[in-house]
């Protein structure tokens, strides 16, 4: 499955009314690069989520945002000091009874009292919090990996279509080549009967010269190679594992038998076709540099 080093994905959750969102970004980078933007209290979270998000990309720059919000958690706990209710009740008993009171005790006065009742933040599980955050964060890789899919499938669909035209320009240059020959032939030939004028030709040398020059212009082994570039690459197309840098070799190979084939063209229409098969070699790498 062909996927774009771009891409977005978001997701949303809550642990104990504590609001998670995780947003993923990427751009094209040479390497994996992951980096994670989260609350400083919670930075010993990171490594565990980058361990996450390298299970989902091989390639590629990709920045994860993740916001807390604990303003709806209901985390404040009031807890009743019992030990110091009880010696507040008994010194109060003790009093009214010293002093022929009725002990009348009541609990709104009780809680008047220093330190009858604290308000205490309740901890979190920092573990189980944790794993809240992975299982958000992992849906949003999903998301992410769909659009980097979509886009994928564009990116696959150009390329083929680049691929399809390299080939014909490649049959073209294959039914030029020859016709290059025989135009140096006839313009040997000519040149000689102009140097020569009456004189008898020889053919021989004139086959001779043509055959040399034949072979020092031949593209053959140049558009055998290229269709099996062709066909490497076509096979990467449908790969399911990434394959970017080998695409990106592939391309140089591509490049390699062009030029190739432009130092031994000799003619306008030759050049025309070199021209016309680098502008698609050179469109394919561009687009090769998207993918992961």
């Amino acid at each position: 499955m062909i996927r774009s080093m771009t891409g977005f994905g978001s997701a949303k959750g809550a642990f104990e009314k504590i609001e998670i969102s995780v947003e993923l970004k990427s751009v094209n980078n040479r390497y994996l690069d992951c980096s994670v933007k989260l609350p400083r209290v919670f930075s010993s979270f990171e490594e565990s989520l980058k361990t996450l998000m390298q299970g989902f990309i091989s390639r590629g720059k990709i920045e994860a945002y993740i916001a807390i919000d604990s303003s709806e958690a209901d985390d404040i706990e009031i807890k009743i000091n019992k030990p110091l209710v009880r010696a507040y009740v008994a010194a109060l008993k003790s009093m009214a009874e010293e002093n022929g009171l009725p002990a009348k005790i009541n609990v709104t006065d009780l809680t008047r009292f220093p330190d009858v009742l604290q308000a205490e933040k309740r901890e979190t599980d920092p573990e189980r919090f944790r794993a809240r955050i992975c299982e958000i964060l992992e849906t949003a890789l999903y998301s992410f990996n769909e659009m980097r899919e979509r886009e994928g499938r564009k990116l696959k669909q150009d390329i083929s279509l680049r691929i399809d035209e390299i080939e014909r320009l490649t049959t073209v240059a294959e039914e030029v080549s020859p016709r290059s020959v025989e135009e140096y032939r006839k313009k040997l030939e000519a040149r000689m009967n102009d140097v020569l004028m009456a004189t008898d030709i020889d053919e021989a040398r004139i086959l001779t010269e043509a055959a040399i020059f034949a072979d020092r212009v031949a593209i053959n082994e140049e558009t055998v190679r290229l269709r099996s570039h062709i066909a490497q690459l076509r096979e990467l197309l449908d790969c399911d594992e990434p394959v970017g840098r080998k695409m990106d070799f592939l391309v140089q190979e591509f490049n390699r038998e062009a030029n190739t084939i432009g130092s031994k063209g000799n003619d306008a229409e030759m050049s025309r076709i070199i021209v016309e098969l680098k502008a698609e070699i050179e469109k394919i790498r561009e687009q090769a540099q998207n993918i992961e």
